[in-house]
């Protein structure tokens, strides 16, 4: 498992999703990105479901994968991977590391992350990549076994919700105090911005709507040209 930390140190990998009423939302689609990022050289992919997750992995068996299962679930906030059930999907759908919310918000099933994480490891055999907000989140996944932790959800949750990603900041102080990788995701809007986080000592970044949001670009653009 260390060779696919070593595999994505210093580099780029590039979220390819689409919202689910986008014409983009498809297995097909999504590997074709996967497979054009890849050729360019990029780290590694971060796929959300496990059709488009077994998709990628039959494109391009040698991609290393972060995977991801969004499940908007009632009464719940937290919807990367939030249940053992999902995680065992993207895994069995050739997820390399396994990408949950590792924030300290409630979570179904009365489970808590450091017994997700556990069971991922014992039972899957994958990587946990930790998703969270703040430090003190990162420091429960950390203690809790996390492979990874990673700024992604910094900005998107109520604690945060006046914050704007990316987090550098939250960055700086996670590199300082872990001895893991530590990811920068989310908001990362520029190949500078990108390089800024490798700089303050992120093991990688994940770059997704500045590459491959379609969607997301249209709106805004729609949003400040339409009359």
């Amino acid at each position: 498992m260390s060779d696919i930390l070593a595999q994505i140190a210093q580099g780029l990998i590039v979220s390819c999703q689409a919202p689910t009423d986008s014409p983009l939302h498809d297995p097909v689609i999504i590997s074709a990105m996967a497979e054009a990022a890849m050729n360019y050289g990029v780290a590694g992919v971060r796929i959300d479901t496990p059709s488009h997750i077994k998709a990628v992995k039959q494109r391009i068996p040698h991609a290393p994968i972060i995977g991801i299962w969004k499940q908007v679930l009632s009464g719940y906030d937290v919807y990367i991977t939030p249940r053992f059930e999902d995680a065992d999907a993207i895994a069995s759908s050739g997820a390399d590391i396994i990408a949950i919310d590792a924030t300290l918000r409630n979570r179904p099933n009365g489970e808590t992350v450091q017994n997700l994480i556990k069971r991922i490891h014992e039972d899957l055999g994958k990587l946990v990549m930790a998703d969270i907000d703040t430090l003190e989140a990162a420091i429960q996944a950390a203690d809790a076994g996390a492979d990874i932790v990673a700024t992604t959800l910094y900005g998107y949750t109520n604690e945060t919700k006046d914050l704007s990603p990316p987090g550098f900041e939250l960055l700086r102080k996670m590199v300082e105090k872990f001895d893991i990788p530590v990811i920068c995701e989310g908001g990362i809007a520029s190949p500078n911005m990108a390089k800024k986080a490798l700089e303050l000592g992120a093991h990688s970044v994940v770059v997704g709507s500045d590459i491959t949001g379609i969607d997301y670009k249209l709106k805004a653009y729609q949003s400040v040209l339409k009359v």
